[in-house]
């Protein structure tokens, strides 16, 4: 008997360790889990400061591989294999300009910033007008050029034959786009994520059509409008509901990310959306584009996105396995190796 009580204690001995072991790893995933999210909303704040720069402060070394064809990739890191080197030093250009979409702000980006960063290179983000930390009343903001006025200051104020990488997500195509047609001599490469890679004499509104409808039959009938100015006057804006936002664009990312961009979105401008941007074959025609396709994308469908290298002809495609049209969410690993194998093309 007294055997079978002191091995009964040895068991409770072995349990409660081993209970507190779980515990104390399921803390630690807890406690980085926040550390991470409230590194976010730091790093929101303090894009208040847009000439800010994020210096990296470490030198790894990263894959790099062809992008003249086009590429799939899942989750890359994933697999514990190590990608070729490269001599960070080699790169001509390290510092990339990352531009969000409609409703989102700077904060979207706060792992991709992490992750350029501890590869030595130097990410800078913006809140476009209206958006994120800039408290524009987005009512007011008409014009494409008013909308991308953060970017285009910060690329008028760039030091002589210095060049930058621009990242755009979403309608971020159509202020990149704009940027690439004001400012060709100061961008080394333009990559277009899951965005509006939109022709000359094309509105950013028009690569949605598929899943909202005609611009037409959205100004008239659609129940996200917003109207700044009164209902006897047009829209000013549009918001979707909190269900729509999650179907559209947060299908495959984590939960607590949903939760940040719940209470960070805010209402997107109509104006620069119905505007038809205007580009020319001797500036933005001789810009570097590359387009990179998210194949979960509910709010612009991988056939839509198709369509668009079809008819833009980018110099290089890539896909990623598994990505909504957040994949600085939902896939942020696959997401920073392609804008490391971009940013070595030559």
């Amino acid at each position: 008997m007294g055997n079978k009580i002191i091995s009964m204690m040895k068991k409770d001995r072995k349990d409660g360790s081993k209970s507190m072991r779980m515990n104390r790893s399921q803390r630690k995933l807890l406690a980085e889990e926040e550390m991470l999210h409230r590194r976010a909303l730091s790093m929101a704040i303090r894009q208040t400061q847009l000439s800010q720069r994020f210096d990296g402060s470490m030198s790894k070394r990263v894959g790099s591989t062809s992008t003249r064809k086009q590429r799939t990739l899942s989750d890359p890191f994933s697999n514990g294999k190590q990608v070729p080197d490269f001599s960070l030093e080699s790169l001509a250009v390290k510092k990339f300009i990352l531009v969000h979409g409609e409703g989102f702000g700077a904060w979207c980006w706060y792992k991709i910033v992490a992750s350029l960063e501890e590869s030595g290179l130097s990410p800078i983000t913006v809140d476009l007008t209206g958006s994120g930390f800039n408290m524009t009343d987005t009512n007011t903001v008409s014009t494409l050029e008013e909308y991308s006025k953060p970017l285009i200051e910060y690329l008028e104020n760039l030091p002589e034959k210095e060049k930058v990488i621009l990242v755009g997500h979403s309608t971020g195509g159509a202020s990149i786009s704009y940027a690439l047609e004001r400012f060709p001599e100061k961008i080394s490469k333009a990559i277009f994520l899951c965005a509006t890679m939109v022709s000359d004499g094309q509105r950013p509104f028009d690569v949605f059509t598929e899943e909202l409808g005609s611009a037409e039959r959205f100004m008239k009938e659609s129940q996200f409008l917003i109207y700044g100015n009164g209902k006897d006057k047009p829209p000013t804006g549009f918001m979707f509901e909190k269900q729509h936002m999650k179907g559209l664009y947060f299908n495959q990312s984590p939960n607590k990310d949903i939760a940040l961009a719940m209470i960070s979105m805010r209402p997107v401008p109509l104006g620069p959306m119905m505007e038809k941007v205007s580009l020319t074959a001797e500036r933005y025609g001789k810009g570097r584009r590359f387009y990179v396709q998210t194949l979960d994308d509910l709010a612009l469908s991988p056939d839509v996105q198709e369509k668009l290298v079809r008819e833009n002809s980018p110099e290089g495609v890539f896909k990623i396995k598994g990505s909504d049209h957040s994949p600085f969410f939902s896939k942020p690993q696959s997401l920073h190796k392609i804008l490391l194998e971009i940013a070595q093309i030559p």
